[in-house]
Protein backbone atom coordinates (compact mmCIF):
# COMPACT_ATOMS: atom_id res chain seq x y z
CA UNK A 1 0.00 0.00 0.00
CA UNK A 2 1.73 3.11 -1.25
CA UNK A 3 -0.22 5.79 0.55
CA UNK A 4 -2.49 6.02 3.58
CA UNK A 5 -3.35 9.62 4.37
CA UNK A 6 -6.44 9.52 6.49
CA UNK A 7 -7.03 9.82 10.20
CA UNK A 8 -10.83 9.73 10.61
CA UNK A 9 -12.49 10.06 14.00
CA UNK A 10 -14.10 7.00 15.57
CA UNK A 11 -17.57 6.31 14.11
CA UNK A 12 -19.24 7.69 17.21
CA UNK A 13 -17.51 11.04 16.92
CA UNK A 14 -18.87 14.13 15.20
CA UNK A 15 -16.60 16.41 13.21
CA UNK A 16 -15.94 19.72 14.97
CA UNK A 17 -16.48 21.77 11.82
CA UNK A 18 -19.57 21.26 9.71
CA UNK A 19 -19.57 21.47 5.93
CA UNK A 20 -23.25 20.55 5.64
CA UNK A 21 -26.38 21.42 7.56
CA UNK A 22 -29.59 19.41 7.80
CA UNK A 23 -32.58 20.75 5.86
CA UNK A 24 -36.26 19.82 5.93
CA UNK A 25 -36.79 16.14 5.12
CA UNK A 26 -38.54 14.95 1.98
CA UNK A 27 -41.39 12.59 2.84
CA UNK A 28 -41.88 9.26 1.05
CA UNK A 29 -45.13 7.42 0.43
CA UNK A 30 -43.55 4.27 1.86
CA UNK A 31 -40.40 3.33 3.75
CA UNK A 32 -37.12 2.10 2.26
CA UNK A 33 -35.97 -1.50 2.49
CA UNK A 34 -32.54 -2.64 3.65
CA UNK A 35 -31.00 -3.01 0.18
CA UNK A 36 -27.54 -1.93 -0.93
CA UNK A 37 -27.49 1.53 -2.52
CA UNK A 38 -31.23 1.97 -1.98
CA UNK A 39 -31.40 5.61 -3.07
CA UNK A 40 -31.02 7.12 -6.51
CA UNK A 41 -30.92 10.82 -7.36
CA UNK A 42 -31.38 12.57 -10.71
CA UNK A 43 -30.73 16.33 -10.77
CA UNK A 44 -32.51 18.28 -13.52
CA UNK A 45 -30.97 21.79 -13.38
CA UNK A 46 -32.87 23.04 -16.45
CA UNK A 47 -36.17 22.32 -14.72
CA UNK A 48 -34.90 23.33 -11.24
CA UNK A 49 -35.97 19.90 -10.01
CA UNK A 50 -34.35 16.87 -8.40
CA UNK A 51 -35.80 13.35 -8.63
CA UNK A 52 -35.35 10.85 -5.78
CA UNK A 53 -36.18 7.13 -5.79
CA UNK A 54 -36.01 4.33 -3.22
CA UNK A 55 -37.33 0.77 -3.20
CA UNK A 56 -39.88 -0.94 -0.97
CA UNK A 57 -40.90 -4.46 -2.04
CA UNK A 58 -42.45 -4.30 -5.52
CA UNK A 59 -42.74 -0.50 -5.39
CA UNK A 60 -40.39 2.34 -6.27
CA UNK A 61 -41.10 5.48 -4.25
CA UNK A 62 -40.39 8.48 -6.49
CA UNK A 63 -40.35 12.14 -5.46
CA UNK A 64 -39.62 15.21 -7.56
CA UNK A 65 -38.58 18.19 -5.43
CA UNK A 66 -38.12 21.78 -6.56
CA UNK A 67 -34.74 23.33 -5.87
CA UNK A 68 -36.33 25.89 -3.53
CA UNK A 69 -37.79 23.08 -1.41
CA UNK A 70 -41.34 24.39 -1.69
CA UNK A 71 -42.85 21.95 -4.18
CA UNK A 72 -42.99 18.15 -4.14
CA UNK A 73 -44.63 15.60 -6.40
CA UNK A 74 -44.96 11.92 -5.47
CA UNK A 75 -45.28 8.86 -7.66
CA UNK A 76 -45.24 5.16 -6.83
CA UNK A 77 -44.06 2.91 -9.63
CA UNK A 78 -45.29 -0.67 -9.40
CA UNK A 79 -42.88 -2.97 -11.19
CA UNK A 80 -44.44 -5.55 -13.47
CA UNK A 81 -43.26 -8.93 -14.67
CA UNK A 82 -42.73 -8.56 -18.38
CA UNK A 83 -44.24 -6.65 -21.25
CA UNK A 84 -47.76 -7.88 -20.52
CA UNK A 85 -47.67 -6.10 -17.19
CA UNK A 86 -49.00 -9.05 -15.20
CA UNK A 87 -48.06 -9.52 -11.57
CA UNK A 88 -45.68 -7.71 -9.25
CA UNK A 89 -42.00 -8.47 -8.81
CA UNK A 90 -39.74 -7.86 -5.78
CA UNK A 91 -37.37 -5.06 -6.78
CA UNK A 92 -33.72 -5.23 -5.75
CA UNK A 93 -32.56 -1.80 -7.01
CA UNK A 94 -33.70 1.29 -8.92
CA UNK A 95 -31.29 3.73 -10.52
CA UNK A 96 -31.26 6.41 -13.20
CA UNK A 97 -28.81 5.82 -16.05
CA UNK A 98 -27.69 9.01 -17.78
CA UNK A 99 -26.44 8.61 -21.34
CA UNK A 100 -25.61 11.43 -23.78
CA UNK A 101 -28.78 10.83 -25.80
CA UNK A 102 -31.31 9.85 -23.11
CA UNK A 103 -31.98 9.10 -19.45
CA UNK A 104 -33.54 5.81 -18.36
CA UNK A 105 -34.87 4.62 -15.00
CA UNK A 106 -33.61 1.04 -14.63
CA UNK A 107 -35.16 -1.45 -12.20
CA UNK A 108 -33.71 -4.83 -11.25
CA UNK A 109 -35.68 -7.61 -9.61
CA UNK A 110 -35.94 -11.32 -8.99
CA UNK A 111 -37.61 -11.72 -12.37
CA UNK A 112 -35.61 -9.48 -14.65
CA UNK A 113 -34.55 -6.00 -15.74
CA UNK A 114 -36.95 -3.21 -16.63
CA UNK A 115 -36.13 0.12 -18.25
CA UNK A 116 -38.48 3.11 -18.11
CA UNK A 117 -38.49 6.65 -19.39
CA UNK A 118 -36.85 8.84 -16.75
CA UNK A 119 -40.16 9.82 -15.08
CA UNK A 120 -41.32 6.21 -14.85
CA UNK A 121 -44.28 6.85 -17.14
CA UNK A 122 -43.49 4.31 -19.89
CA UNK A 123 -41.68 0.98 -19.76
CA UNK A 124 -39.52 0.76 -22.88
CA UNK A 125 -37.74 -2.55 -22.29
CA UNK A 126 -38.02 -5.80 -20.35
CA UNK A 127 -35.37 -8.50 -20.07
CA UNK A 128 -36.43 -11.68 -18.27
CA UNK A 129 -34.01 -13.71 -16.16
CA UNK A 130 -35.98 -16.88 -16.88
CA UNK A 131 -33.74 -19.51 -18.40
CA UNK A 132 -30.67 -18.33 -16.50
CA UNK A 133 -29.95 -21.41 -14.40
CA UNK A 134 -27.77 -21.54 -11.34
CA UNK A 135 -25.10 -24.23 -11.03
CA UNK A 136 -25.79 -24.20 -7.28
CA UNK A 137 -29.08 -25.79 -6.31
CA UNK A 138 -31.41 -23.40 -4.56
CA UNK A 139 -29.44 -20.25 -5.37
CA UNK A 140 -31.74 -17.29 -5.92
CA UNK A 141 -31.70 -15.64 -9.32
CA UNK A 142 -31.99 -11.85 -9.40
CA UNK A 143 -30.39 -8.78 -10.92
CA UNK A 144 -28.54 -6.08 -8.96
CA UNK A 145 -25.94 -3.43 -9.79
CA UNK A 146 -26.70 -0.78 -12.42
CA UNK A 147 -24.51 1.70 -14.30
CA UNK A 148 -24.37 3.56 -17.62
CA UNK A 149 -21.06 3.74 -19.48
CA UNK A 150 -19.74 5.07 -22.75
CA UNK A 151 -22.08 6.62 -25.26
CA UNK A 152 -24.77 3.96 -25.30
CA UNK A 153 -24.34 1.11 -22.81
CA UNK A 154 -26.22 0.19 -19.63
CA UNK A 155 -24.59 -2.51 -17.49
CA UNK A 156 -26.57 -4.69 -15.07
CA UNK A 157 -25.24 -7.37 -12.72
CA UNK A 158 -26.87 -10.68 -11.77
CA UNK A 159 -26.75 -13.08 -8.85
CA UNK A 160 -25.23 -15.66 -11.19
CA UNK A 161 -22.00 -13.59 -11.31
CA UNK A 162 -22.51 -12.28 -14.87
CA UNK A 163 -22.76 -8.67 -16.05
CA UNK A 164 -25.23 -7.97 -18.86
CA UNK A 165 -24.36 -5.19 -21.32
CA UNK A 166 -27.31 -3.53 -23.05
CA UNK A 167 -26.95 -1.37 -26.17
CA UNK A 168 -29.30 1.62 -25.87
CA UNK A 169 -30.47 3.49 -29.01
CA UNK A 170 -30.93 7.30 -28.88
CA UNK A 171 -34.69 6.76 -28.71
CA UNK A 172 -37.27 4.02 -28.88
CA UNK A 173 -37.39 0.51 -27.47
CA UNK A 174 -34.97 -1.32 -29.76
CA UNK A 175 -32.67 -2.15 -26.84
CA UNK A 176 -30.48 -5.23 -27.30
CA UNK A 177 -28.30 -7.42 -25.10
CA UNK A 178 -24.92 -6.95 -26.78
CA UNK A 179 -22.52 -8.76 -24.46
CA UNK A 180 -22.29 -10.81 -21.24
CA UNK A 181 -19.22 -10.39 -19.01
CA UNK A 182 -18.34 -13.52 -17.01
CA UNK A 183 -15.20 -12.99 -14.92
CA UNK A 184 -16.78 -13.01 -11.43
CA UNK A 185 -17.39 -16.08 -9.28
CA UNK A 186 -19.98 -14.57 -6.89
CA UNK A 187 -23.16 -12.53 -7.09
CA UNK A 188 -22.68 -9.01 -8.41
CA UNK A 189 -23.33 -6.37 -5.75
CA UNK A 190 -22.61 -3.05 -7.49
CA UNK A 191 -21.30 -1.49 -10.71
CA UNK A 192 -19.77 1.94 -11.32
CA UNK A 193 -18.50 3.78 -14.41
CA UNK A 194 -16.12 6.67 -14.87
CA UNK A 195 -18.31 9.66 -15.71
CA UNK A 196 -15.53 11.79 -17.21
CA UNK A 197 -13.99 9.16 -19.44
CA UNK A 198 -10.47 9.65 -20.74
CA UNK A 199 -9.44 7.45 -23.68
CA UNK A 200 -5.85 7.07 -22.46
CA UNK A 201 -6.93 5.75 -19.05
CA UNK A 202 -8.25 2.44 -20.39
CA UNK A 203 -10.26 1.56 -17.27
CA UNK A 204 -13.71 3.09 -17.06
CA UNK A 205 -15.95 0.43 -15.48
CA UNK A 206 -15.68 -1.53 -12.23
CA UNK A 207 -17.87 -4.39 -11.03
CA UNK A 208 -17.98 -5.76 -7.45
CA UNK A 209 -19.28 -9.00 -5.98
CA UNK A 210 -20.25 -10.79 -2.76
CA UNK A 211 -16.77 -12.26 -2.29
CA UNK A 212 -15.18 -8.80 -2.28
CA UNK A 213 -13.61 -9.27 -5.72
CA UNK A 214 -13.48 -6.34 -8.16
CA UNK A 215 -13.17 -6.53 -11.96
CA UNK A 216 -11.93 -3.47 -13.83
CA UNK A 217 -12.98 -3.08 -17.46
CA UNK A 218 -12.32 -0.92 -20.45
CA UNK A 219 -15.52 -0.22 -22.35
CA UNK A 220 -15.93 0.10 -26.10
CA UNK A 221 -17.53 -1.90 -28.87
CA UNK A 222 -16.29 -4.86 -26.85
CA UNK A 223 -15.51 -4.75 -23.12
CA UNK A 224 -12.03 -5.87 -22.07
CA UNK A 225 -10.87 -6.97 -18.62
CA UNK A 226 -8.09 -4.59 -17.51
CA UNK A 227 -7.48 -6.02 -14.05
CA UNK A 228 -9.02 -8.10 -11.29
CA UNK A 229 -8.69 -7.45 -7.58
CA UNK A 230 -9.08 -10.82 -5.81
CA UNK A 231 -11.70 -11.72 -3.23
CA UNK A 232 -11.21 -10.46 0.32
CA UNK A 233 -12.52 -11.53 3.70
CA UNK A 234 -15.86 -9.75 3.24
CA UNK A 235 -18.39 -8.50 0.70
CA UNK A 236 -17.81 -5.35 -1.33
CA UNK A 237 -21.29 -3.85 -1.12
CA UNK A 238 -20.73 -0.56 -2.94
CA UNK A 239 -18.14 0.76 -5.38
CA UNK A 240 -17.38 4.04 -7.18
CA UNK A 241 -14.89 5.02 -9.88
CA UNK A 242 -13.41 8.53 -10.09
CA UNK A 243 -10.36 9.87 -11.93
CA UNK A 244 -8.87 6.42 -12.23
CA UNK A 245 -9.38 5.67 -8.51
CA UNK A 246 -11.73 2.99 -7.21
CA UNK A 247 -13.47 3.64 -3.87
CA UNK A 248 -14.85 0.40 -2.45
CA UNK A 249 -17.00 -0.08 0.68
CA UNK A 250 -16.99 -3.40 2.56
CA UNK A 251 -18.99 -5.38 5.06
CA UNK A 252 -16.34 -4.85 7.75
CA UNK A 253 -16.85 -1.07 7.59
CA UNK A 254 -13.68 -0.36 5.62
CA UNK A 255 -13.24 1.93 2.64
CA UNK A 256 -10.40 0.95 0.33
CA UNK A 257 -8.98 3.05 -2.49
CA UNK A 258 -7.40 1.29 -5.44
CA UNK A 259 -5.68 2.50 -8.57
CA UNK A 260 -8.00 1.29 -11.34
CA UNK A 261 -5.42 0.59 -14.05
CA UNK A 262 -3.06 -1.48 -11.87
CA UNK A 263 -5.35 -2.68 -9.06
CA UNK A 264 -2.85 -1.37 -6.48
CA UNK A 265 -4.26 -0.61 -3.02
CA UNK A 266 -3.51 3.06 -2.26
CA UNK A 267 -5.40 3.70 1.00
CA UNK A 268 -7.50 1.86 3.57
CA UNK A 269 -9.72 3.46 6.21
CA UNK A 270 -11.77 1.90 9.03
CA UNK A 271 -14.67 4.21 8.27
CA UNK A 272 -17.65 2.57 9.99
CA UNK A 273 -18.36 0.27 12.91
CA UNK A 274 -20.70 -1.91 10.84
CA UNK A 275 -21.55 -2.95 7.28
CA UNK A 276 -21.29 -0.23 4.63
CA UNK A 277 -24.44 -0.09 2.50
CA UNK A 278 -23.75 2.83 0.17
CA UNK A 279 -21.00 4.98 -1.32
CA UNK A 280 -21.26 7.96 -3.64
CA UNK A 281 -18.78 10.32 -5.30
CA UNK A 282 -19.27 13.89 -6.49
CA UNK A 283 -17.26 13.90 -9.75
CA UNK A 284 -16.60 17.65 -9.89
CA UNK A 285 -15.24 17.97 -6.34
CA UNK A 286 -13.93 14.56 -5.28
CA UNK A 287 -16.20 14.40 -2.23
CA UNK A 288 -16.98 10.85 -1.11
CA UNK A 289 -20.07 9.82 0.85
CA UNK A 290 -20.26 6.61 2.91
CA UNK A 291 -23.28 5.23 4.79
CA UNK A 292 -23.65 2.15 6.96
CA UNK A 293 -25.64 0.04 9.40
CA UNK A 294 -24.03 1.95 12.27
CA UNK A 295 -26.45 4.91 11.71
CA UNK A 296 -23.64 7.15 10.45
CA UNK A 297 -23.04 8.87 7.15
CA UNK A 298 -19.54 10.28 6.59
CA UNK A 299 -18.34 12.90 4.13
CA UNK A 300 -14.77 12.54 2.86
CA UNK A 301 -12.58 14.44 0.40
CA UNK A 302 -10.34 12.65 -2.09
CA UNK A 303 -7.38 14.37 -3.69
CA UNK A 304 -3.97 13.52 -5.15
CA UNK A 305 -1.33 13.19 -2.46
CA UNK A 306 2.21 14.57 -2.48
CA UNK A 307 3.25 11.12 -3.61
CA UNK A 308 2.42 11.11 -7.32
CA UNK A 309 1.21 7.53 -7.03
CA UNK A 310 -0.90 8.09 -3.92
CA UNK A 311 -4.33 9.38 -3.05
CA UNK A 312 -5.22 11.38 0.04
CA UNK A 313 -8.53 10.88 1.85
CA UNK A 314 -9.62 13.48 4.39
CA UNK A 315 -12.55 13.16 6.79
CA UNK A 316 -14.84 16.20 6.58
CA UNK A 317 -18.02 15.48 8.53
CA UNK A 318 -20.06 12.78 10.29
CA UNK A 319 -23.83 12.78 10.68
CA UNK A 320 -25.83 10.33 12.79
CA UNK A 321 -29.39 9.27 11.96
CA UNK A 322 -30.26 7.83 15.36
CA UNK A 323 -31.47 4.23 15.55
CA UNK A 324 -31.50 3.90 11.76
CA UNK A 325 -29.72 1.41 9.55
CA UNK A 326 -28.74 3.68 6.66
CA UNK A 327 -29.16 1.95 3.30
CA UNK A 328 -29.01 4.82 0.82
CA UNK A 329 -26.88 7.96 0.44
CA UNK A 330 -26.35 10.09 -2.67
CA UNK A 331 -25.04 13.52 -3.60
CA UNK A 332 -27.72 15.68 -5.22
CA UNK A 333 -25.47 17.25 -7.86
CA UNK A 334 -22.06 16.68 -9.50
CA UNK A 335 -20.46 19.36 -7.30
CA UNK A 336 -21.45 17.58 -4.10
CA UNK A 337 -23.00 20.70 -2.53
CA UNK A 338 -25.96 18.69 -1.17
CA UNK A 339 -26.64 15.07 -0.30
CA UNK A 340 -29.59 12.87 0.66
CA UNK A 341 -29.86 9.90 3.01
CA UNK A 342 -32.49 7.27 3.71
CA UNK A 343 -32.64 4.18 5.91
CA UNK A 344 -34.40 0.93 6.67
CA UNK A 345 -38.08 1.52 7.59
CA UNK A 346 -37.53 5.28 7.20
CA UNK A 347 -40.36 6.99 5.32
CA UNK A 348 -38.38 10.10 4.51
CA UNK A 349 -35.28 11.31 2.73
CA UNK A 350 -33.04 13.40 4.97
CA UNK A 351 -31.53 16.30 3.06
CA UNK A 352 -28.25 18.12 3.80
CA UNK A 353 -26.87 21.21 2.04
CA UNK A 354 -23.48 22.91 2.06
CA UNK A 355 -23.17 25.57 4.76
Amino acid sequence: MASLEAAPPPPAAVSPSRMFRKEKSILLKDSSLALYNNLSVLPLPAKQLTYFASVHGSTVNMVSASDDGLSFSHRQLQAKEGTLGVGASIITQAAWCVLPSRVLLVLTSRKGIQMYESDGSIMVFWHALEGMESSLAGKAVFARGIAATGQRFVCVGTSLSSVLIFDIPPKGSNITLSEVLEKHCSSITDISAELCQQPDRGADLVTADDSGALCIWGSGEKFTLVNKIPASECTCSSVKLWNGIIAAGYGNGQIRLYEAASGTLRAEVSAHARWIYALDLAPLSGKLLSAAEDSFVHVWKLSPSQDAEGIAIEHCQAECVADTMICGARFCNPEGSAFAVTGFELSEIIHYVLV
